[in-house]
This record gives C-alpha cells, sequence and structure tokens, in this order.
C-alpha cells in the first residue's frame, strides 16, 4: 500500500516530480475535523519522505481552500475538553511539520482560507490565490485565542501592529489586498491559476533541487525558532479559551444561525 492510500481527507496526484495534496472535503468547504486534523499533522513528514516528488502543490477540492475548523468538532471539544489535548499536540505537529517541509511547497488558494486554513496556506512557501478568494484567522469570531499558527506567521509576514489588527478582529482580507500588503505572493484571474502555479512549480522542479532545498531550509529557521518559542504558549492559551463562555456562545449561536453575546467570560 503506498502511503498517500492511509489519507481519507486528502487526495493526492503526480505529475513528473511534482505532487499535489488537495484537501478533499469540499462539501463542507474543506473545513477541519477531527480526521483531517489528524491527517494534516502527518502529511508534512509524509510528504518530505516521498521519494518520487521534488516539489509540492498543495489545494483545496471545490469552492473553498479551507474554511476553518468544522462547528461540529468544536462542539465535541466543548463537551468533552479533554479531546483538546489531542487537538494541540496535532496543531503544533502541524507547524512544525509544514516548516520542517525541505521541498518547495505551494499553496494553490482556489478559494477562501479561513482559521487553521489561513495558517496552513501562510505556511507555505509562496501563495497563489484566486482572486475572488479571502483570508483571515477569526478565531476570535468563536472565542477562541488564534494559538495554532496565527500569532508565529502573521507579525512575521506583514509586521506586528498589522497582523494584531487582523487577529484581533478577525477580519477577512481580499486576496489582492493580501497580495498588495505582502501576506501571500499574487492574486491571478481564476481561468489563470492553475497556470501560474503549475509554471512555478515546473521550474522549481526543473532547478537545482538541492540548492532550492537547502535555501528554503535556511530561510526557515528564524521562522522555525519563532514557532518553537511561541507555539506552546500559544495552544495553552487556546485550550483555555476553548473552555470559556464566550466559546460556547458563539458555537451555539453561529449552529443556530444568529449574531453571539459575548459576555467575556
Amino acid at each position: 500500500m503506498s502511503w498517500t492510500e492511509r489519507y481519507e481527507t486528502i487526495a493526492f496526484n503526480r505529475q513528473g516530480r511534482i505532487i499535489t495534496a488537495t484537501l478533499n472535503l469540499p462539501d463542507t468547504l474543506n473545513a477541519v475535523n477531527a480526521r483531517l486534523h489528524s491527517e494534516l499533522s502527518r502529511v508534512f513528514v509524509d510528504l518530505n519522505d516521498d521519494p518520487q516528488s521534488d516539489v509540492v502543490v498543495l489545494t483545496g477540492a471545490g469552492r473553498a481552500f479551507c474554511a476553518g475548523g468544522d462547528i461540529g468538532w468544536m462542539q465535541d471539544a466543548i463537551d468533552a475538553p479533554a479531546l483538546f489535548e489531542t487537538t494541540a499536540y496535532e496543531a503544533k505537529r502541524i507547524v512544525f511539520s509544514q516548516l520542517d517541509l525541505e521541498k518547495p511547497l505551494i499553496c494553490r488558494m482556489n478559494g477562501h482560507a479561513i482559521g487553521l486554513g489561513a495558517t496552513v496556506a501562510l505556511g507555505c512557501d509562496v501563495v497563489i490565490a484566486d482572486e475572488r478568494a479571502k483570508i483571515g484567522d477569526p478565531h476570535v469570531a468563536v472565542g477562541l485565542v488564534a494559538g495554532d499558527g496565527g500569532a508565529v506567521l502573521w507579525p512575521q509576514l506583514i509586521g506586528l501592529l498589522r497582523a494584531k489588527e487582523y487577529l484581533l478582529t478577525g477580519d477577512l482580507i481580499p486576496a489582492p489586498e493580501a497580495a498588495r500588503m505582502g501576506l501571500i505572493n499574487r492574486a491571478v484571474a481564476p481561468e489563470r491559476l492553475d497556470a501560474e502555479v503549475a509554471a512555478l512549480a515546473e521550474r522549481l522542479a526543473s532547478g537545482a533541487r538541492k540548492a532550492i532545498r537547502w535555501t528554503k531550509v535556511v530561510s526557515n529557521l528564524a521562522l522555525k525558532q519563532v514557532a518553537h518559542a511561541v507555539m506552546d504558549p500559544s495552544i495553552a492559551y487556546e485550550s483555555l479559551s476553548n473552555l470559556s463562555q464566550d466559546h460556547r456562545e458563539a458555537v451555539a449561536a453561529f449552529r443556530e444561525k444568529r449574531a453571539p453575546k459575548f459576555t467575556g467570560d
């Protein structure tokens, strides 16, 4: 059995030395449930070890790249808080293993990238987005700390003040604006997305493999230092916020299709 066959929520396709990993829950806009979260915590290790590829493209099936955390999964962690211990462990593995991936990683951001979806997108080396997409980390909108990577990546990409504005409000950013501020690389017309991604992937795949890989490795060193300093306290605070009344209220409001009424508890 190929390692790719062990995955249920991520699909894989190969073209030469390029492998595409697709978040494959289109009916829920690739919202992260327990299974996808677990598989995300392993996939970058498997991609790194895959002997048949030199370049990785990461994308989403359907209309979205990733809509963030699945509300039903959030409710499970409210009802049984011990479940969040597994989530916390996996969240660190996702960030660390993605930054440890030595192969060039291109995000084909085919639609909205929200919450953890934004973290995974921004953990890539190059982000090319459909100009109609939006990106944002609205953890606070569901009463959670942006602990699964937002506090690591956003300040490094767009500066502390601007990053805090978006992390504290949870506002979504249209892809063209995100490109102008340096959060992503570029936003392109939807009919150009595949060609732009393919051209870059093929250029990297035909380049000097060791030089490209090791340039990525040294470029990520400072970011990895930040990640190792920040992820443990970030996840700890997010775990605390999972127990808050505001988080419980936000999840209930989402399921009842109403605005949440936060009390600060």
